[in-house]
């Protein structure tokens, strides 16, 4: 079985991420490669996709929001994803029960009284109208049915867990700082969410991760564990066990890929990239040593937004006063910090709608 390094891993990454060369792909098209861009920071996505994209334009995301092609929903981790609207709908229902037991489980005391399907029955009574709500609007339709739990604890079953919502725009749109309005995903879309089909080998399933090691593998099934926070798809990862080709890491896990997909030599030179706030090129896996450090392996949930140079996290960086501001966490050569200025400009220059192109690079 073949070993593959650290080096390796990453370079796989990178090809499959889109940031070892940009690609002139649909942003959809590339939403769609990624499985969709975590995007509980409604501003992020844009710089994921200037950072994949080539001659990326805001506007082309707004488009695509305000079109209907892309959508924002609860969906991998319970978190906030920008998904195709195609993704939405087939993927909804398999993460249907996640979603439910995550909200269940943080608030377990607090919504021990409350009957899940009671509750997805009264939010579609309430939804009917196709009206956009607030949480605090959804709560309030429902409270003088459950007025016992905290509000927000019930909002989030509501709009986390048990009804497929969708937030509209103008939230995430470029520039944007509007609040959350949420509509339910079939009536945004004009298409119902299909159920489950009964199948014991997860048809869906084995589409999720065909398409995740398209987009992160070589991979273990922990890893996908991690990325989609479902319990490991055991029938599905059986089911298409012969598709697959199997190696190794160094710390002796078995990792799943797909035969024909980009695994790219460990030397292949890596560009500077500027990953936005929870980029899933990090936070898609389990162990995320293939591109960042343990020891900086928290700055990953914590919404710090990441520097690679030759492929690895190498710092972090912000937007302040219209610069890009950079915080290496080592020395950076000569020939480094040259690729770290030119592409953060290029950055502080789409950031800023063209206006600075200013880079400040911090001590170590």
């Amino acid at each position: 079985m073949t070993l593959l390094t650290p080096r390796a891993l990453g370079r796989a990454t990178l090809a499959r991420q889109l940031l070892l060369d940009r690609t002139a792909a649909p942003a959809a098209d590339v939403v769609a490669h990624l499985c969709g861009m975590q995007a509980q920071e409604p501003q992020e996505p844009f710089t994921g996709l200037w950072s994949r994209v080539r001659d990326f334009r805001p506007e082309t995301l707004d488009g695509l929001l305000t079109g209907r092609e892309l959508v924002r929903v609860p969906l991998m981790r319970r978190t906030i994803h920008l998904v195709t609207a195609d993704d939405a709908l087939a993927w909804r229902a398999r993460h249907d029960a996640m979603l439910r037991q995550r909200v269940l489980t943080t608030y377990r005391t607090e919504l021990a009284s409350v009957d899940p399907d009671e509750l997805a029955a009264a939010a579609h009574a309430v939804m009917a109208d196709g009206e956009p709500r607030t949480l605090a609007e959804l709560v309030e339709a429902v409270s003088d049915r459950w007025p016992e739990p905290p509000r927000r604890a019930l909002g989030e079953l509501i709009v986390g867990g048990v009804l497929p919502t969708v937030q509209l725009p103008p939230r995430g749109l470029w520039g944007s700082r509007a609040g959350v309005r949420n509509a339910t995903l079939s009536g945004w879309l004009g298409r119902e969410v299909p159920p489950l089909p009964d199948d014991p080998a997860d048809p869906v399933g084995q589409t999720l991760i065909r398409r995740y090691l398209a987009a992160f593998g070589p991979a273990a099934s922990a890893d996908l564990r991690a990325w989609c926070g479902l319990a490991g798809l055991p029938a599905a990862v059986k089911a298409v066990q012969d598709e697959l080709v199997v190696f190794r890491d160094e710390r002796g896990r078995e990792l799943l890929d797909l035969p024909d997909a980009p695994r790219p030599d460990p030397d292949t030179p890596a560009p500077v990239r500027f990953l936005p706030s929870f980029d899933n090129a990090i936070l898609g896996y389990q162990d995320r040593s293939r591109i960042v450090d343990d020891a900086h392996r928290g700055l990953s949930v914590a919404g710090e937004r990441a520097l690679l140079v030759d492929g690895r996290v190498a710092g972090v960086w912000t937007l302040s006063d219209d610069a890009v501001a950079v915080t290496p966490f080592r020395p950076l050569s000569r020939a480094e910090r040259a690729g770290v200025t030119e592409e953060g400009a290029a950055l502080a220059s789409f950031l800023t709608g063209g206006t600075s192109d200013r880079v400040r690079v911090a001590a170590p």
